[in-house]
């Protein structure tokens, strides 16, 4: 896996919007809050683009990415939020100019379509991490500033990451390197060019969000029947916010309990990256990470993510 620089105080961040369009307050919140930690963010009229339900066209958001890959005075890219769109733009990328200027691309939701690409197809470390829109915009309360900073700022290891609301589902130790984001996303690539294809002992990180228990019960049977299931040692599961029945009849908790009781492996539930009602940590996909489901359940990150 490329590793990208890590970034420092006065960096230029490319601020993308490669999926839906945004609310300008959400977009200006964010803003501040990437030159409060020290960055300069860097962007055109072009991400104030509407078509319908993406923000802009396939080609010009394609675009913004690419000129952000190409400009050596770009140090790192965050998206502006998710929604839809992301998968459009995967045609119109260059796998050998992502490899050449490896940057980190911070993002999650939608944008799992992009980490997917970069991790998978182009074998670059990429982040699970802040958007503007609903994260960045909130500060603290809406992301975990320490992850982050550690994960695209320092050159070693994270380290030890956990939440209030983590749990073991199964226990048990198992280490592999970290792929995965939100699990719509994750399916919705199968059978394309672009299609999460992890190797075999990898951990993987499900994150979804209003999606009611049959949905989720339908997209893991899908992931096991499909055999990416079987190739993970350990799994990691967000909050699963909105994702009961409106009726509290039936728990999305208890729905993955059900699911994962065979699972040879550690499985944790509620950890708070992506959507989440807790501030959102920073995860680096593609390295090394151990998963320990006992009393104290946690991630651990065990190789840096950025030089």
């Amino acid at each position: 896996m490329l590793k990208p620089r890590a970034l420092a105080r006065g960096d230029r961040l490319a601020v993308v919007a490669p999926a839906s369009p945004f609310r300008r307050d959400e977009f200006d919140q964010g803003i501040d809050e990437i030159r409060s930690l020290g960055f300069i963010p860097v962007y055109d009229d072009s991400v104030f683009a509407r078509d319908r339900y993406v923000a802009g066209s396939r080609d010009a958001r394609a675009a913004a990415l690419r000129a952000a890959w190409r400009d050596g005075s770009i140090a790192g890219i965050v998206g502006v939020r998710g929604g839809y769109g992301s998968a459009q733009v995967l045609p119109l990328l260059d796998r050998d100019e992502i490899r050449r200027t490896p940057k980190p691309l911070i993002g999650y939701s939608d944008l799992t379509a992009l980490l997917t690409f970069l991790t998978i197809g182009c074998g670059v470390i990429a982040f699970h991490g802040p958007m503007l829109a609903g994260r960045l915009g909130r500060g603290a309360a809406g992301y975990d500033v320490q992850s982050f900073t550690k994960a695209v700022c320092r050159p070693e290891p994270v380290g030890e990451l956990t939440g209030s609301a983590v749990e073991s589902l199964r226990a048990g130790e198992a280490a592999g390197p970290l792929f995965g984001g939100t699990l719509t996303q994750l399916l919705a690539s199968l059978a394309t060019p672009f299609a999460f294809d992890p190797p075999q002992g990898y951990v993987l990180f499900l994150d979804e969000v209003r999606e009611r228990p049959y949905r989720l019960d339908r997209m893991i049977t899908q992931l096991c029947q499909t055999g990416l299931l079987a190739r993970a040692s350990a799994v990691v599961i967000g909050e699963l916010p909105e994702c009961d029945e409106p009726s509290g009849d039936v728990r999305a908790r208890d729905v993955m309990a059900t699911l994962f009781r065979d699972f040879p492996g550690p499985v944790l539930l509620g950890f708070p990256s992506g959507h989440t009602i807790s501030p959102a940590m920073t995860l680096p996909l593609g390295v090394s990470c151990r998963v320990i489901a006992d009393k104290h359940p946690r991630m651990v990150i065990e190789e840096s993510a950025v030089v």
